[in-house]
């Protein structure tokens, strides 16, 4: 497929994803990446067992494995401590064949991105419009007005995707979730299990990383558009007297390091991904509340399985091409977007004291093999065929 061209727009996971498995097919690729550089931003994220598959089939599965770490024992607990739920790790990668990985989403990024050819990356490049019957893109760079003609076109250009507004006008922008969240990475050596703990309308996570650093995350069900001078004070302030080693993390974080960000998802789901050449993914396909850890997942599964429906594709089969993707991925990608959401509200937004007195007992009364199963239902998703 050396003749073919796709241009990728977006150059976060989803769009590198997407440029190797298609660079891997022989595809000649272009990422336009709005950013002026690639640079460390966000903190870590969990990939699920689905994502490191989808890793795998774009040949990253041994290098993301030497830069992450793999999920210890953990679960569900209560804001003091209490353990509600139990995940036994090795019984998990029984279930799934593989574990779970943290990892810095830079770290992620940068080894997708030194897996492409070092011409394919184009940053500084901010996309104004896309025609989806000849695949042409402008864009601009470097104050500059430019286009690029291309057999396909991936919108892979996050939660306020100007591809998807391009193309489906009518559908409405992303809303808000009704949490808040804060999220760093930190150095810490201690050993810590991967687990989520719930208080009323609050949540506090961890995640070991890999290089001897954590990833922790809390987050308050709050009206949007907050902002504090010191967000690492107010993180403290609510959860400050939480069960150990939450202090401790805390007390280790530079304050310069924590961001916050109001949580948005596409409320409305997409009547399709795709519009003539034009495929969406990730974010700008599907953007979902953080909750079942997913997020960075379902885009490497869009990557993987756009991959998949394009391998020995001419530019004329492109449009059918593509329609074979959006069969597969969005009912699936959809599903998992609801049921994040819904676990939202099951979880970090509850906040009645007698529904989280009936969701904590629900939970502890659950037999373990039942509630690991629960855990696993959408981590359990392998490519159709190696990309």
């Amino acid at each position: 497929m050396g003749d073919a061209h796709a241009v990728i727009v977006g150059g976060g996971i989803g769009g590198l994803a997407a440029a190797l498995a298609l660079h891997r097919l022989r595809w000649r690729v272009t990422v336009l990446e709005r950013a002026p550089e690639l640079r460390e931003v966000g903190s870590g994220l969990t990939l699920m067992a689905n994502a490191v598959r989808g890793l795998d089939a774009l040949g990253l599965g041994p290098a993301v494995r030497a830069r992450s770490a793999a999920d210890a024992a953990g679960g569900l607990r209560t804001a003091r401590g209490r353990w509600l739920s139990r995940v036994d790790g090795a019984e998990m990668t029984r279930l799934l064949g593989t574990s779970a990985l943290g990892i810095h989403r830079a770290t992620l990024q940068q080894l997708l991105a030194d897996a492409l050819p070092p011409d394919v990356l184009r940053t500084g490049a901010t996309v104004t419009d896309v025609d989806p019957d000849t695949g042409e893109v402008h864009y601009h760079r470097q104050g500059e007005p430019s286009s690029v003609r291309a057999d396909l076109v991936v919108g892979a250009d996050g939660l306020r995707s100007v591809l998807r507004g391009r193309l489906w006008p009518d559908v409405p922008p992303p809303v808000y979730s009704g949490t808040t969240a804060w999220r760093a990475a930190v150095a810490f050596d201690r050993p810590v299990p991967v687990a989520v703990s719930w208080g009323p309308g609050t949540e506090f996570g961890m995640v070991p990383i890999g290089d001897g650093r954590l990833y922790w995350f809390a987050a308050v069900t709050a009206p949007p558009g907050g902002h504090a001078p010191d967000e690492l004070s107010v993180v403290r302030e609510r959860f400050g007297d939480w069960h150990d080693p939450v202090p401790a993390l805390l007390a280790v974080t530079p304050p310069e390091t924590v961001l916050r960000t109001d949580l948005y998802h596409l409320a409305t789901p997409l009547p399709s991904y795709v519009r003539g050449r034009v495929a969406l993914l990730g974010d700008a396909a599907h953007a979902m509340t953080p909750n079942l850890g997913q997020g960075a997942g379902q885009a490497i599964e869009d990557a993987v399985e756009l991959g998949v429906a394009c391998a020995d594709v001419g530019p004329a089969d492109v449009p059918a091409a593509l329609a074979a993707y959006d069969r597969v991925r969005r009912p699936r990608s959809q599903a998992v977007a609801r049921a994040s959401w819904q676990a939202g509200r099951f979880g970090q937004q509850l906040r009645h004291p007698a529904a989280v007195a009936l969701r904590n007992a629900a939970l502890r009364m659950t037999p373990a093999r039942v509630a690991l199963r629960g855990m696993a239902r959408h981590a359990d998703w392998r490519p159709s065929v190696s990309a």
